[in-house]
């Protein structure tokens, strides 16, 4: 299947210009998709200048959508985002579901997918080269595959993902160095690659030093202040600032969130409420913070605004 190289290059563009979103799902407080609020979300994501938009994923509770509701927030996102950067859907699960996820977003008009982990089982290398190889022959829309969890490439696996027609990039969220520079070695001229890792800021220096600038940002989600003035910081060599924001805020926000399972999404969307975002609850079986957790989850998001200069 022929690939428009567009879609990859406005990528790398976007990689090198900002962080990646990765837009919170909205939901009402009965737990239904709450279309209106997720257009609002999205919206402000986007005045933010991110370089690319992913709906949809990991960050957007993708496990919990059915497809309806899919179809909605994956429109939604390429509506809102007009054209102006790339839009990334999550698809999932086994290959024959993720295809139906895949033709849905290309009928929503995303510009390429996001292969999380598939569902449950362990699988040797053959089958997470296979499961790719299935969703790239049954869709035009380029892909990125994401290592985590129950998937990781050796380099003789990826050499040959690598040649899927259609596989663009490749996302990491093992932070596994030593690995990864031995797939960016291998790796053909243009291929993209992404730092996955939950709380990416936290090892984003130490990814970069293998190949691996570019990366995803939750925090982005609910401060976008904080994320853009880490990205800067980190770019422009600011290496102050970088340090003040990893030691006052990114460090007690990992300690935070590794508390309670599921607080890398649940933590993520409290904060967003707190700033009045329309965003509601998680879904089950995620649960949201405690009293206790929420309280310190404020003190530390007025904290960290207030290092660069912004309000809650």
């Amino acid at each position: 299947m022929t690939l428009d190289p567009e879609t990859a290059r406005r990528l790398r563009d976007g990689m090198a210009r900002g962080v990646l979103s990765f837009p919170l799902t909205s939901f009402h407080d009965d737990g239904t998709l709450d279309p209106d609020g997720f257009r609002a979300h999205v919206a402000a994501q986007i005045a933010t200048g991110p370089g690319a938009l992913f709906p949809a994923c990991g960050t957007g509770e993708f496990f919990s959508l059915d497809e309806d509701e899919y179809r909605q927030v994956v429109t939604i996102a390429v509506e809102e985002a007009g054209g102006r950067l790339p839009v990334v859907a999550g698809t999932g699960y086994g290959w024959a579901q993720a295809v139906r996820f895949a033709r849905i977003a290309e009928e929503a008009g995303a510009d390429a997918l996001l292969v999380l982990p598939h569902y449950l089982v362990a699988a040797p290398q053959d089958g997470l080269v296979a499961q790719l190889e299935q969703i790239a022959a049954r869709t035009r829309l380029p892909l990125i595959a994401y290592q985590r969890g129950q998937v990781a490439f050796g380099v003789g696996a990826f050499r040959r993902v690598a040649e899927i027609p259609g596989v663009i990039g490749l996302k990491d969220g093992h932070s596994d160095l030593d690995r990864l520079q031995r797939l960016t070695l291998t790796a053909p001229e243009g291929f993209l690659f992404f730092n996955g890792a939950s709380t990416a800021e936290i090892q984003a220096r130490a990814y970069a030093t293998v190949g691996v600038p570019a990366y995803s940002s939750a925090v982005h989600a609910f401060a976008p202040e904080i994320a853009n003035a880490f990205f800067t910081a980190l770019r422009d060599g600011d290496d102050g600032m970088v340090g003040k924001l990893l030691h006052d805020f990114y460090v007690p926000l990992v300690e935070l969130r590794d508390r309670v399972p599921g607080y890398a999404v649940s933590l993520v969307k409290a904060a967003a409420r707190l700033r009045g975002r329309p965003v509601g609850p998680v879904r089950a079986p995620l649960t949201d913070p405690s009293a206790a957790d929420l309280a310190d989850l404020e003190r530390l998001l007025v904290s960290g605004l207030d290092l660069v200069g912004a309000d809650l």
